[in-house]
């Protein structure tokens, strides 16, 4: 599908395009770039597809309910488009949305408050066609989408053998109690619809859906209101302590059905048995939801946790997202609203290194949040915690940090955080396309180097490298002169650091993957020297920006 019906201004007629760009675009960046709506547009549909995919991920019902929205919203289009074609004759004078009656307004233009495009500037035909080629493939998908009811689904008839196995073999005696998580509100309702009466007629199992939507729902009777804490305490009576509050309530609710509204800060350890029904975009969250059971002064002896995976290889799944991945791009655009990011070209912000690790990490074993590898959340895959570093010290430090030369260092100890190593820090900055997909801070480029020459953190580690970075440096504003002297004896006062040329040799032989390279003493000489290279997608050239020596206190 192209989704047209999410770019209209794309199909915008050639000569009245600069109206709109003039009007919509938007400069950033000290005016060094160019935000644009058709750069919006783009992010947009990869959020779209992102979107259908994971729907469908999750359930059936789920997916069908998105195509028909999205049918419904191209209908809508086409039948305005008709009937301006009918009428539009009559409006032909009008040169902009100012002279046009409120009444008059919905059937002369697309768009929202926010962004408004007149039909009479767009390729009408054009789009009509792209609209059409879309509903027809929707209209085929959704036959097939639509003949699998309840009663056809796999995924949901698995669910349901395994709470029916649990149930007749518990983990822990006597406990019945299940969570069950999911992303979508409309997956916990589908749910909730086909299994609460079925459990409580076949097992006398009480069910309630709890959903960030607020239409919470319980067969339990006797409970004050579907209120989130109510139905939470009539879960886990134990945990949430119900004697004090219902004192006469003796049934209880042992069927949870859930999205994340409640992954964090609720105790649930009344329950032992936790399934995600789909998986979190933000594996952390998958972490976190199994945190709810995961809880000191749990009661039960075992816990289990379930995940439902996608059908396909863990590699091909997350290839498949990385080809949709606009959708992190839009979410820190729209947070910040302070870069360039929504060309999806572009690679940066985009570190799927960590999450494909946690990934493969959940496949296996039950990770505890503060073992993840790697990222913590989806603010720490767009830097925007260092972001905010940033902001607050160009409060106070901007100028010094504009005048400050290329090819600063400084000493650090590594004593000072516990997994630091003897070694250096580089930071890069090149001037060509990209060093490839895996790198997240493009165009600057940072590896850590022991002193032996080997990596301790690859250049595809941005993230991590910061955190040591930071946690090395943060608050330390004393000389620490014992390493000081070291380094200027073993430096000559810095006046040789054929030491720290070759480690950057070594660092930019392993960022290529090649032995060849020439002039990289030239890197530490005043000013910041810049290197040419061949570096890997046809770097032109390097420059060092700054170095930071860890030695070992």
């Amino acid at each position: 599908m192209n989704l047209g019906v999410y770019r209209p201004l794309t199909y915008v007629l050639p000569n009245m395009r600069k109206k709109y760009t003039d009007k919509y675009d938007t400069v950033v960046k000290g005016g060094q770039s160019t935000f644009t709506q058709l750069d919006r547009e783009t992010a947009i549909i990869g959020l779209v597809r992102v979107n259908l995919l994971k729907r469908m991920e999750s359930s059936i019902h789920s997916f069908t309910l998105t195509l028909e929205r999205l049918l419904g919203k191209i209908n809508y289009i086409l039948d305005k488009i008709d009937h301006f074609s009918s009428n539009g004759t009559t409006i032909e004078e009008l040169n902009d949305l100012e002279d046009v009656d409120d009444d008059q307004l919905e059937d002369l233009m697309v768009g929202d408050k926010e962004i408004k495009i007149l039909l009479k500037d767009m390729d009408l035909i054009k789009w009509k066609d792209a609209l059409v080629d879309d509903k027809d493939k929707i209209e085929t998908i959704l036959t097939s989408a639509r003949d699998i009811t309840s009663d056809r689904d796999q995924k949901l008839d698995d669910l349901k053998i395994l709470i029916e196995e649990k149930l007749a073999h518990p983990i822990n005696e006597g406990n019945k109690k299940i969570i069950i998580f999911t992303a979508f509100t409309d997956t916990a309702q589908y749910l909730y619809e086909n299994m609460a009466d079925k459990m409580l007629g076949k097992y006398n199992i009480h069910a309630a859906l709890v959903s960030g939507s607020g239409k919470n729902k319980t067969n339990l009777k006797g409970v004050r209101s579907t209120d989130l804490n109510d139905i939470l305490t009539n879960f886990s009576p134990i945990a949430k302590e119900r004697n004090s509050i219902y004192p006469d309530m003796v049934q209880e609710i042992d069927l949870l059905i859930a999205t994340d509204c409640i992954s964090e800060g609720q105790n649930l350890q009344d329950c032992d048995y936790l399934i995600n029904y789909d998986i979190h975009w933000n594996p952390v969250r998958v972490i976190q939801r199994f945190g709810r059971i995961d809880r000191i002064g749990s009661k039960n002896d075992v816990i289990q946790l379930v995940n439902f995976w996608p059908n396909m290889e863990l590699d091909e799944y997350i290839n498949l997202e990385q080809r949709v991945r606009g959708r992190m791009v839009l979410l820190d655009t729209s947070a910040t609203g302070e870069e360039n990011l929504l060309d999806t070209g572009s690679k940066e912000m985009n570190d799927l290194y960590y999450r494909k690790n946690q990934l493969e990490q959940l496949q296996t074993q039950v990770v505890d949040l503060e073992d993840v590898n790697g990222s913590i959340s989806i603010t720490d895959l767009t830097f925007n915690d260092y972001k905010m570093d940033l902001m607050e010290a160009l409060k106070t430090q901007r100028k010094n940090l504009e005048k400050a030369p290329k090819g600063m260092y400084a000493v650090a100890d590594s004593s000072t955080f516990e997994d630091a190593e003897p070694g250096v820090i580089f930071l890069l900055k090149q001037k060509a396309e990209d060093l490839g997909q895996e790198n997240s801070i493009l165009p600057y480029i940072m590896i850590y180097l022991r002193e032996d020459g080997e990596a301790k953190l690859h250049y595809t580690q941005s993230k991590k490298i910061l955190d040591y970075f930071k946690k090395l440096c943060q608050g330390n504003d004393k000389v620490y002169q014992e390493l000081v002297d070291v380094f200027n004896e073993g430096t000559n006062y810095g006046s040789d650091m054929q030491d720290y040329s070759d480690l950057l040799r070594e660092a930019i032989d392993i960022i290529r993957g090649k032995k060849e390279e020439v002039g990289l003493a030239s890197l530490f000489s005043a000013g910041g020297t810049t290197l040419q290279t061949e570096l890997l997608n046809n770097l032109e050239d390097v420059e060092l920006i700054s170095f930071l020596i860890i030695k070992e206190g």
